[in-house]
């Protein structure tokens, strides 16, 4: 069976070789490193300008200097709760997304699998058009513009970083990220200390309103909450002895150091420029020696991000039942990408249209979240490792593959998600009412209290079950 463990999968993790595990349960024999390579992780991964643009729009929603920064700050905050529900990946030895399988059943899980490979394709689709008009623009000024031959060159160049390194796999994810981290940092620190002195610290003169201040905790929280599928990944080859303190303080201090940092920039670039364009209205208050530089801060924060959410993506795709190796399977998400960034370049500008798509998913991922953070705790994060792996004899097959109690509350989350969400693309019946306040994040805290509310007494740390071994796979 495609859910089952891949038996035949090789054991190797090291830099610049070809991974040879995928989701199947990462043998104590050949757990490695500590807590502190998941500080690296998660601080080069969210090196990137993103932050910088939600920084921006908090103030574009009405937010003083130091309302923004608050916000900012609170939604760093978020990574602590990412960062510690990669014990799951330390208990188990596989990705997040089997994990899950606890919480929803095994055919429950599916629909919002499928989901989350299509959010992690568009949201890396995106990281590539934004690093590939940076490579572009900082061809031009190395005097090689016009025409779609820089273009062509500059995303080939974007997609060729991402890819070979998220084909390598895990060991050499770990090794880019914090290398790139180490060139990264000093850049934005820099910018950091262009634009920070310039800020404009004194409160507007109108509040925010609900409405303001709803969608600037949207914006800060729903990128760190973006990764709730992705934790165990990068944690299953940790040893079973790490510590839940060592892992939530390394993983949670990473990224709230980078995110924190980069959105105080964005914020502090918002009361100066007109940051419509925020690429162009943060260069636009930088230095010109500084600018092709900042321009390849751009393209090497886009590429960092790229890569661990191409990386989850072929996991992601064995998990929805890829009969392929984790190598092969990241091809095709690599093509989808390829082709989607070709599009939004060449073809039509979709970008916006994308990134509207996307965050309207968070009706969807809000509650799923809440639903597999509840039942971690549940569970205090202690899994039947096997069973996760088996088909209709294990015990997470619940009625018919599905968990009545994780899909009751999931639905009950999106129903209260989709009632209080303003986006361009669905706008709920209950925001007027509630004075403009988008509260989809919310979603999450209605799902959780649901799920605990019908599984509190069923759902219990695992007896310790086994599948048996799994047939080999290609």
């Amino acid at each position: 069976m495609a859910q089952q463990t891949r038996a035949a999968e090789v054991g190797r993790d090291e830099v610049f070789q070809v991974e040879g595990h995928g989701i199947g349960p990462i043998p104590d024999a050949e757990r490695h490193g500590s807590a502190k390579d998941v500080f690296w992780l998660w601080f080069g991964s969210n090196l990137t300008f993103t932050y910088v643009i939600n920084g921006a729009l908090a103030v574009a929603f009405g937010l003083s200097f130091w309302q923004a920064t608050a916000v900012v700050v609170i939604g760093g905050l978020s990574f602590f709760v990412i960062s510690a529900a990669g014990l799951s990946g330390v208990r188990t030895g596989t990705a997040t997304l089997v994990i899950s399988r606890a919480a929803f059943g095994v055919l429950g899980n599916w629909p919002a699998g499928l989901l989350n490979w299509v959010v992690s394709i568009g949201y890396t689709i995106v990281n590539t058009v934004v690093g590939t008009l940076a490579l572009e623009a900082l061809l031009a000024d190395l005097g090689w513009g016009g025409g779609h031959a820089p273009r062509a060159l500059a995303l080939a160049v974007t997609l060729a970083m991402t890819f070979a390194v998220a084909l390598w796999g895990h060991a050499t994810v770990q090794f880019a990220e914090r290398w790139m981290a180490y060139a990264l940092v000093a850049g934005f620190a820099a910018l950091l200390a262009f634009v920070l002195p310039g800020a404009d610290t004194a409160a507007s003169a109108a509040g925010p309103g609900a409405s303001g201040w709803s969608l600037a905790f949207v914006v800060m929280l729903a990128g760190p909450f973006s990764y709730v599928p992705m934790p165990a990944d990068y944690t299953r080859y940790l040893p079973r002895t790490t510590s839940l303190r060592a892992l939530t303080w390394s993983g949670g201090l990473g990224g709230f150091l980078s995110s924190v940092a980069l959105g105080v920039a964005g914020v502090a670039a918002a009361t100066q420029a007109d940051m419509t364009d925020a690429v162009a209205g943060a260069e636009g208050l930088l230095p010109g020696w500084f600018q092709p530089l900042f321009l390849a801060l751009v393209l090497g924060g886009s590429v960092t991000n790229s890569i661990i959410t191409l990386y989850s993506s072929s996991l992601n795709l064995q998990v929805l039942g890829i009969p392929w190796s984790r190598a092969r399977a990241i091809v095709i998400s690599a093509a989808v990408t390829a082709i989607g960034s070709l599009g939004a370049l060449f073809l039509t500008d979709f970008t916006t249209s994308l990134l509207s798509f996307l965050s309207l998913l968070i009706i969807v991922f809000a509650p799923w979240g809440g639903v597999f953070l509840a039942d971690m705790v549940l569970r205090r994060c202690t899994y039947a490792s096997g069973a996760l792996h088996a088909g209709p004899d294990g015990p997470y097959w619940y009625r018919g593959g599905w968990h009545p109690a994780g899909i009751a509350a999931l639905l009950s989350g999106m129903v209260f998600a989709a009632l209080t969400c303003d986006s361009e693309l669905w706008t709920g019946p209950l925001v007027a009412p509630l004075g403009g306040a988008d509260l989809t994040l919310l979603g999450a805290v209605v799902s959780a209290l649901v799920y605990v509310l019908l599984a509190r007494r069923a759902v219990t740390p695992a007896p310790g079950f086994e599948a048996p071994a799994a047939p080999a796979q290609p």
